[in-house]
Parts: C-alpha cells; structure tokens; sequence
C-alpha cells in the first residue's frame, strides 16, 4: 500500500475525534439521565449550542443519531454500537499505555482519548489479547 493510500485510509474514518465525543455525549446523557437535548451535548462538551447542533445535524445524516417530534436526541443502534466500541478502544488503549508500557495514568487517558476513535476493531482485539496474556 502506498502512502497516499494509507492516508486515504485515514480519511475514510467514520467518524472524527469531536464527533466520537458527541456520541459518547449522548450514550453518557442518555445513560444517567434517560435523555438528551442539544443543549445537553453542548453543556456536557463545554461548547456553544450552535456548535453541538452542526456536528449532531452531521451524526444525524450519517445515521448515528436519532432526534424526535420533541427534539430529544439519542444514538441509533449503529451509533450505540459505535459508541460501545470507541469505549471499549479507550479502555485497551488505556491498559495498553499504562499497564505494559507504563505511561502515567492521566497521559495514558488522554493518549487512549486521542485515537480512540481510529483504532480499527482487529488491532483493538488484538491489543485486548495481548494486554490479558501481559496482565495474568
């Protein structure tokens, strides 16, 4: 595979890094409290209602998320099935920089926050594998 190739690869994620943050948002939201509005998602990111609007309109036509009559959002099975797995990447990556090559927990967070939401789910499988057989 080239390098032009490889980045296309990149490009093609599903999802970016802000958008993997509205979706945890949501599955958060909807977790705790039952329901989100668009004024939730924006609180809980800290950005303006106009920003989480635009990228949650985004989510909605890639069939993420799922708003209704009285504008309540949540995510779509595709997009719960998206959230789980960006959290269970977090989690590896997480136990992969701390526990084997021994970042410190906060930079190991955010690190695992960074590319949560690149990691494909071979190498994520593949990381969970070795960080079991290196954790026993």
């Amino acid at each position: 595979m080239s390098i032009m190739d490889t980045w296309k690869e990149f490009s093609e994620n599903p999802i970016t890094h802000s958008a993997a943050h509205h979706l945890l948002a949501i599955h958060e939201l909807v977790g705790h409290r039952g329901y989100a509005r668009v004024t939730d998602v924006a609180k809980e990111l800290d950005i303006t209602t106009g920003s989480a609007s635009t990228n949650l309109k985004s989510l909605k036509a890639k069939g993420f998320v799922v708003e209704d009559e009285n504008r309540f959002v949540k995510l779509s099975d595709e997009g719960h099935r998206l959230a789980e797995a960006i959290l269970e990447r977090r989690s590896v990556l997480q136990k992969f920089f701390r526990d084997v090559l021994g970042v410190d927990p906060k930079i190991a967070e955010i690190d695992a926050c960074k590319t949560e939401h690149l990691l494909s789910a071979e190498t994520t499988k593949k990381m969970a594998a070795f960080n079991k057989k290196h954790s026993d």
